[in-house]
């Protein structure tokens, strides 16, 4: 079988390389198309364009596949831990137990903001979006670090990035939740383990061991999703040699959006809605049917996966885990339920693979534990961080990365004079 293909454009022969992906994917290689025959390739959206090659993570949605490196999710979901997957993810290998301990260790070691960061974090209103106050925050890191602004950034830097950066979110997060409701910070004890000291420093008291585990669970399944449209930012910004705080805080920007990970806040708020019109989400499975009506049921299917996504099975479990753990009577998560239960036995779902996905119960959860709607977002920052980290290494490690730098098809006017319409 030939490796290449061959493209007939207005009677031109254009001959394209074939290339094959380790799980059998197969794409043409385009790259010197343009230069070759001045022909380009228009993709709205990206969603036929591969824009790179990547060893991080493996998604097929059509058999509902996700492996982190290699690993099955549902086996670094059920047997792991957050800051082992996060290794995982930056350092292309599962970490031994010295490996481990230094990794969580050097977490460990930040385990407070620089005090300049702080006095910013104090100037934001308690009625900011969280999500703009940990991009912002995150960007100003870069004022404090100098080191991380060599674009040539040596090993040394690299391997602290990481743990660097998920120590000081999870303060951020936590510090300015504590100012929203007019109560003292509360520091960081890393002994905890990662999930637990995040609560703790949220909420205070006594963390129950299985809601930090299910929360742990969560983060790992938020951890990478392959090239959507926050890493692909990441990538994009990281590919200017934008230092690496610039970067995240671009990937948090676009994340924000209610098309990406807004959408965990959209099924709280439309959990809210069927409640104030009287609590009947049966009524609402009905408008979710008629095609006549815009009404849209919110963390239900997935734009990649075309069978049950793979996260959702294990994190039902660990929303049940925490629903029976804290014991909470709430109509609007008695209206999740009642969803959840509905479309997974309607035909008119499990034909359509409508099935409630990862958002559905991330929020869920996140409402469980009293974290507020308009923070959920920023939870899934907490989570996609070592992702993000991971493909910002592996572009910046690849001797062919090139600067991002997209084409277009112009479809405005053509050459025209110029006229003074103030003289007329």
């Amino acid at each position: 079988m030939s490796d290449n293909a061959k493209l007939d454009v207005r009677g031109n022969t254009i001959e394209l390389p074939v290339i094959t992906g380790t799980e059998g994917e197969i794409a043409l290689d385009i790259s010197k198309l343009r230069a070759q025959a001045g022909i380009i390739t228009l993709d709205n959206g990206f969603v036929n364009t591969g824009s790179c090659s990547s060893a991080v993570t493996f998604l097929n949605g059509e058999k509902g596949i996700l492996r982190y490196r290699g690993y099955p999710i549902e086996q670094l979901a059920e047997q792991s831990n957050f800051s082992e997957v996060a290794y995982l993810l930056y350092n292309k290998e599962l970490p031994n137990s010295d490996q481990s301990k230094k990794f969580y260790d050097d977490i460990a070691k930040h385990a407070a903001l620089p005090g300049g960061v702080s006095n910013i974090l104090d100037q934001f209103p308690a009625t900011a979006h969280p999500m703009g106050v940990v991009s912002a925050t995150v960007s100003a890191l870069s004022c404090f670090y100098p080191e991380y602004l060599n674009p040539e950034a040596t090993d040394e830097i690299k391997s602290r990035a990481l743990p660097q950066l998920m120590a000081q979110i999870k303060i951020i997060m936590a510090d300015f939740y504590r100012k929203t409701i007019g109560k003292d910070s509360i520091e960081s004890n890393p002994s905890l383990g990662y999930s637990k000291d995040f609560l703790t420093m949220m909420f205070g008291g006594d963390v129950d061991e299985e809601v930090a585990k299910a929360l742990d669970v969560l983060l790992i399944l938020h951890a990478d999703h392959e090239q959507n449209c926050s890493a692909s930012t990441v990538r994009v910004v990281g590919s200017s040699h934008a230092n690496i705080f610039a970067s995240i805080s671009a990937g948090i920007d676009a994340l924000w959006g209610q098309l990406h990970g807004g959408a965990n806040q959209a099924v709280l708020e439309m959990l809210e809605a069927i409640k104030n019109d009287g609590g009947d989400y049966k009524k609402f499975i009905d408008k979710a049917k008629d095609k006549n009506d815009p009404f849209r049921l919110m963390g239900f299917g997935h734009r990649v996966y075309k069978n049950f996504d793979p996260r959702a099975k294990i994190i039902k479990v660990a929303c049940d885990t925490v629903l029976e753990k804290l014991n909470i009577n709430d109509p609007l998560l008695d209206i999740a339920k009642g969803l959840e239960e509905v479309a997974l036995k309607d035909e008119y779902f499990v034909q359509r693979n409508l099935y409630p996905n990862v958002d559905f119960y991330s929020g869920i959860i996140y409402k469980a534990l009293g974290i507020p709607t308009n923070m959920f977002t920023a939870m899934f920052v907490l989570g996609r961080l070592p992702g993000w980290m991971s493909q910002w290494r592996e572009l910046r490690e690849d001797p062919a990365a090139k600067i991002a730098r997209p084409r277009q098809i112009y479809v405005g006017e053509n050459e025209r004079n110029y006229v003074d319409l103030k003289k007329r």
